[in-house]
């Protein structure tokens, strides 16, 4: 379950900050397969080589705001788009007209599938809560909210630091350390008397480099060797491992 013998007592630190996808929901798989489906298209049509594959989602899109990893993974196949404006519909041969596009594709999925939390996930929220532990969410994703109403873990987190508020602030993507440092901000804790939560190897580092006191690994399927070279200071495979 951990390459580390002892885990760290979670509730024994200020504040406990999670990232969403991947973390608190399957929404990871869901990203997954929009990224996938919507480049798979864009591929085909744009004629480039080699084909996407799970990996390229691992190193150029995990973790990262969705412009943001557009642009990563189209630098990747040396293909360089305008950038263009986040107005922008999806139709349009832009940065973010494809990061749009993906999002159509995430949101008609989520419409149809619904999403449920890790059940192990929401074990540990119900030990931190029951300890007055402050918790917090911290994504990338400007569909954070969304997917926590639908998971029915809104109410939960009074803050959440989200691709809304990265973009209305201009806050640098994961790995930079901006939105974790944000999210301990909003929170009202120290990150050096704080943890971190995080299955994507940006998210590691920009925890890392906010200075968390702990950083959890979550192997999803990053890989446990690749968190810990991240800068992770445990790595499990569910949160359960927090639980008595």
């Amino acid at each position: 379950m951990t390459d580390t013998p002892a885990l760290p007592d979670l509730t024994a630190y200020d504040g406990v900050l999670f990232d969403l996808d991947g973390v608190l929901t399957p929404t990871a798989e869901v990203h997954m397969r929009a990224w996938k489906e919507m480049f798979d298209e864009l591929f085909a049509a744009w004629k480039i080589e080699p084909a996407y594959t799970d990996r390229d989602y691992f190193e150029y899109v995990d973790g990262k705001k969705r412009y943001d990893g557009v642009a990563s993974l189209l630098r990747s196949r040396d293909v360089e788009v305008p950038w263009g404006d986040p107005s922008d519909d999806p139709s349009e041969d832009t940065v973010c007209g494809v990061g749009n596009r993906k999002n159509a594709v995430f949101s008609r999925i989520l419409r149809a599938e619904g999403i449920a939390p890790y059940p192990g996930s929401v074990a540990l929220l119900d030990v931190l809560q029951a300890a007055g532990i402050p918790i917090a969410v911290v994504s990338s994703s400007k569909n954070a909210v969304e997917v926590l109403e639908a998971a029915g873990l809104r109410e939960r987190f009074p803050v959440v630091m989200d691709g809304v508020v990265a973009e209305r602030d201009h806050l640098a993507s994961k790995p930079a350390p901006d939105v974790f440092a944000e999210g301990a901000r909003m929170l009202g804790v120290d990150p050096a008397r704080s943890v971190a939560v995080e299955d994507a190897l940006s998210g590691v580092q920009s925890a890392v480099a906010a200075g968390y006191a702990v950083v959890v690994g979550v192997n999803r399927g990053a890989g446990a060797d690749d968190l810990a070279g991240a800068g992770a200071s445990v790595v499990v495979d569910d949160l359960a491992a927090f639980v008595d």
